[in-house]
């Protein structure tokens, strides 16, 4: 009788604890609701499918997946019935994702939303099993560590929805800090001249200011250059030794290796150099650079490979976004270099962005040259489809085109 009591008071302890635990996630969740703002959202809420039943949102840091996710809760889901959770949280010490599942499907729960998911070991595996036991719940999770995410969607392959969420465009930079509502316009519409630009009175000074801090969406905030330099670091020092296992000496390679590039961008790779220049192996290089790329702090572009753009060979090394640039340089930066690195930034979004012979860039077959208001046709001038693209000036004519235009995509 004594043993029986004994085993009743712990499971009475252990339901209590699991209530507290579920009580205390559902609270934390739900002041970041409360503190969630939903004037503006980014351009990625509208091209998720959110009826899957497993999503997977990832980018580089400080882009506003968490903002997101939170979004779409208070605006389209019953709270009640919806669980945002951080897999940092400290619950995870000592649970698994397969038990609070469970425990939240118990409670009613059919949303479950799963941030910074690659903080989380062996995650894949475990959203396999919540994917195939919980045929009712639908989970959405994120992750900012784009080679741990990239290896383990693999395995989520036939399951999961992945998404890649950008920085933000000029267009939205105009939304969010100027409250300027201009609509998306496409790369065919862009390159006809066929947008609209009489709301806008004075955009160059305004597009000056996104190219400085506009990409990121804390661009409000006072103390945006301490933040960028924290996912600077966090990136370099954290995500990416953590991912391919690095030493910390490996890992201050990577800040050599960044500041090599942001003091020389455009920058065209010579391994041997470089790796000479670091100290290191040149067989290492290129994966450094690998990382840095698929962690959003760089961009390469490639030669057109017939289509195949991860065979094409490295031509060029940018910063990934402007802002890297302002971040990073300290001395004046080089204006040919920020053109050049917005419009590589904003077409490759929606489009394969490659190096062209003739002039800076190619897209499918037409050739892109960048410039500013004196640049002249001379480099396109023998070319059959060549557009200049020209900072500077407010209106495009013939096959000249405001560099400004371009960042209206998304």
């Amino acid at each position: 009788m004594q043993l029986y009591y004994k085993n009743a008071l712990l499971k009475c302890i252990f339901i209590f604890l699991q209530n507290y635990i579920m009580e205390r996630l559902f609270e934390y969740a739900g002041k970041l609701l409360k503190k969630t703002n939903t004037d503006f959202v980014r351009y990625l809420y509208y091209q998720v499918n959110w009826e899957n039943q497993l999503i997977g949102i990832i980018g580089p840091r400080g882009v506003g997946k968490t903002t997101l996710v939170l979004q779409y809760i208070k605006m389209q889901l019953p709270v009640k019935e919806s669980l945002y959770v951080t897999a940092e949280d400290f619950y995870f010490t000592e649970n698994r994702l397969v038990d609070l599942a469970d425990e939240f499907v118990k409670y009613g729960g059919k949303y479950l939303f799963i941030d910074e998911i690659h903080k989380y070991p062996n995650w894949s595996r475990e959203l396999k099993l919540i994917y195939d036991y919980h045929k009712d719940l639908k989970i959405v999770f994120t992750g900012s560590s784009l080679l741990d995410i990239k290896q383990g969607s693999a395995d989520l392959s036939r399951r999961s929805v992945m998404y890649f969420m950008k920085g933000m465009s000029f267009r939205e930079y105009l939304a969010l800090i100027h409250q300027i509502e201009v609509p998306v316009y496409s790369f065919d519409q862009i390159l006809t001249h066929d947008v609209d630009i009489t709301n806008i009175d004075h955009p160059l000074p305004l597009f000056s200011s996104y190219l400085k801090k506009g990409f990121y969406p804390f661009s409000l905030e006072n103390d945006h250059g301490i933040k960028l330099k924290q996912i600077i670091d966090q990136t370099l020092e954290v995500d990416i030794p953590f991912y391919a296992n690095m030493n910390v000496s490996t890992g201050r390679k990577l800040k050599h290796l960044l500041s090599i590039i942001s003091q020389s961008v455009p920058f065209k790779p010579n391994m041997s150099k470089i790796a000479e220049m670091m100290n290191a192996s040149r067989n290492n290089i290129s994966d450094y650079l690998l990382y840095l790329e698929e962690a959003g702090l760089i961009a390469q572009l490639r030669e057109d490979t017939k289509g195949i753009r991860s065979l094409g060979k490295v031509s060029k090394i940018y910063l990934e976004n402007t802002n890297l640039i302002h971040n990073l340089t300290y001395e004046n930066p080089d204006t040919g270099n920020i053109r050049e690195t917005f419009f590589y930034n904003q077409l490759r979004v929606l489009k394969d962005v490659n190096l062209s012979r003739s002039a800076d860039f190619k897209i499918d077959d037409i050739h892109f040259e960048i410039g500013g208001r004196s640049k002249d046709q001379e480099q396109i001038r023998s070319l059959q489809n060549g557009f200049l693209i020209k900072d500077d000036i407010e209106n495009g004519y013939l096959n000249t085109i405001p560099l400004w235009h371009f960042g209206l995509m998304y």
